[in-house]
């Protein structure tokens, strides 16, 4: 995993892949705000304006679910957001 995605630790009878996980996206200082749009888009699928409205909830909030769906799928998610090095956390939901 890539370092910028923290997994909440979990026991072993507690992990179940198919339940619901999510993507948190925390506010970026770093990059400009269209960038991490597209971002959003590239790893999520979702449109602009969905991308956009999670990447603004993230700006005002301090973050934002950027995701929910299987763990396999958030991993893959976070693993893309990090390729800018965006900071994300995988929870269970």
């Amino acid at each position: 995993m890539p370092t910028h995605i923290r997994s909440t630790p979990q026991r072993a009878t507690d992990i179940g892949l198919d339940q619901p996980w999510i993507v948190i996206l925390f506010n970026d200082d770093y990059h400009a705000f269209d960038d991490v749009v597209a971002q959003v888009q590239k790893a999520t699928g979702c449109g602009h304006a969905e991308a956009f409205h999670i990447t603004y909830a993230a700006h005002i909030n301090g973050q934002a679910v950027a995701y929910i769906g299987a763990k396999r799928a958030c991993e893959r998610v976070a693993s893309i957001l990090c390729q800018i090095e965006l900071r994300v956390e995988i929870e269970a939901a």
